[in-house]
């Protein structure tokens, strides 16, 4: 059979951008090897990390938060089981929501490892190894990411895990060591730190989630310590001994010194990913890819004509809604019609309690930069709504260029700024300034009050601290 659209890999870059294309009239299909459609994100990404969390957010509440509101509980257990049950049963339910969407848009859902034969020919293998060949007028590459390996460290997913492992440990590991400062490790770690895990992060660099503005992330790191999270910043793990009882991580400082052996009885390696582009036919037809993998673009197009590249497997930030977004644009650039993404515009949240959040330029990118910018701050300490629901913890910080007054960026840390900075993003899509933000009535009181204030802020008028 012949397609307009062959896309390989069905996670949220793959499945959008096969819903787009098939609400444009391109014949399509989809060719995923996992067995299940939804790509890392939802199989073993986003979506169970979040069910975790939200679970884990619940048992730490009604230990520490629900006295002190006057909720007393007596016999709290945790049920470990169950709650990997209810975090496999959101899994399965969306999965089997993203097929109904394929059979919608009348698009093929073709299970298999696909790799590039010729120009216009995909082949598939199954999981019986049976071979077929589907013909394309154009191909997109969705093939996402995996786990980055740390060298000299054997990951089993039992004892020394990925993120992957992380999510379906059999019991609570009383100490961990999680590998890596980043949004995952960060956000798994917390998972266990509420069921009772004694947590340490070790992480390279001298701070924790590089690419986030500096002081937000300083904020962060202050709260996870009072949370009961232990830092090893500056250090690299050099090697994870296995002993019958315990594991020996043995880190040295990132810039050379005496080594230390730390203890534990569980490692969760989370330094990042790296693109899936090996054995997908890339050298069959020439498509240009970088050393580390990624795949080299120009609007969705690689160097090849018909083939496309979008999400993870290409350069930028490693997200599911850039990925999503990149999709929907190149199905419509197949389509013949208008395709673009506005990457200033891509938000970032780390989902612990209280959550992070922030979109656009930070603070340390407009000064290396040489932009001149204004800059707007207000605490959730001073937001009624966040002080009648005990949750003060956290700012908003909203950022100006002085020379086109719009807003360039804004970054949170908070209860519920997961949610709130899809307002700034659209405010930035629109090319607001701050004033644009600042003169828009909010609902009182409510969290997303503290964005206004912080707007008011840039041009000094901030009026409730």
């Amino acid at each position: 059979m012949a397609y307009d659209l062959v896309i390989i890999g069905g996670g949220p870059g793959g499945y959008n951008c096969a819903i787009r294309a098939g609400q444009l009239g391109l014949k399509t299909a989809i060719i995923e090897s996992r067995g299940k459609l939804g790509g890392t994100c939802l199989n073993v990404g986003c979506i169970p990390s979040k069910a975790l969390l939200h679970a884990s957010e619940y048992f730490e509440a009604a230990q520490k938060t629900f006295p002190s509101m006057g909720v007393n509980i007596t016999g709290l257990s945790l049920n470990l089981p169950q709650m990997l049950k209810q975090k496999d049963d959101a899994v399965d339910g969306l999965t089997k929501g993203v097929e109904f969407l394929m059979r919608k848009h009348k698009v093929d859902y073709v299970k298999g490892f696909g790799r590039i034969a010729a120009q216009g020919r995909v082949e598939v293998t199954g999981a019986d190894g049976a071979k077929q060949t589907l013909e394309t007028k154009n191909i997109v590459i969705a093939t996402g990411s995996v786990p980055a390996d740390l060298p000299g460290v054997d990951i089993d997913e039992q004892r020394v895990v990925s993120s992957t492992g992380a999510l379906s440990l059999a019991k609570v590991p009383e100490k961990l060591i999680v590998v890596g400062a980043g949004y995952i490790g960060l956000e798994l770690g917390s998972v266990w730190r509420r069921l009772g895990a004694q947590v340490t992060v070790v992480e390279y660099l001298d701070r924790i989630t590089p690419t986030m503005d500096n002081e937000i992330a300083t904020a962060f790191q202050k709260v996870l310590k009072k949370q009961g999270m232990a830092f090893e910043l500056g250090q690299k793990v050099t090697s994870v001994e296995k002993t019958r009882d315990a594991l020996l991580v043995t880190i040295e400082p990132a810039k050379g010194g005496q080594s230390r052996v730390l203890e534990a009885d569980g490692v969760l390696v989370a330094i990042g990913r790296k693109p899936f582009t090996t054995n997908i036919g890339l050298e069959t037809v020439g498509v240009r890819f970088d050393q580390r993998g990624f795949i080299a673009t120009e609007h969705f197009k690689t160097n090849v004509a018909g083939i496309y590249a979008i999400g993870d497997c290409t350069h930028g930030p490693m997200l599911a809604h850039k990925a999503e977004e990149e999709g929907i644009a190149a199905a419509q650039v197949i389509a013949g019609k208008w395709g673009h993404v506005n990457y200033d515009v891509i938000p970032g949240v780390v989902y612990t309690d209280p959550e992070v959040a922030g979109v656009g330029k930070t603070e340390e990118e407009l000064k290396a930069a040489g932009v001149q910018y204004k800059v707007g701050k207000f605490p959730f300490l001073a937001n009624s709504r966040a002080r009648t629901n005990h949750e003060t913890e956290g700012m908003v910080k909203v950022l100006e260029d002085v020379s086109s007054k719009r807003v360039v960026g804004a970054h949170m840390i908070g209860k519920g700024v997961g949610e709130m900075i899809g307002e700034v993003c659209v405010a930035m899509e629109f090319g607001a300034s701050a004033e644009d933000i600042a003169r828009t009535c909010h609902a009182h009181p409510t969290m997303a009050e503290a964005i206004r204030e912080a707007a008011k802020g840039v041009d000094g008028w901030t009026m409730q601290a």
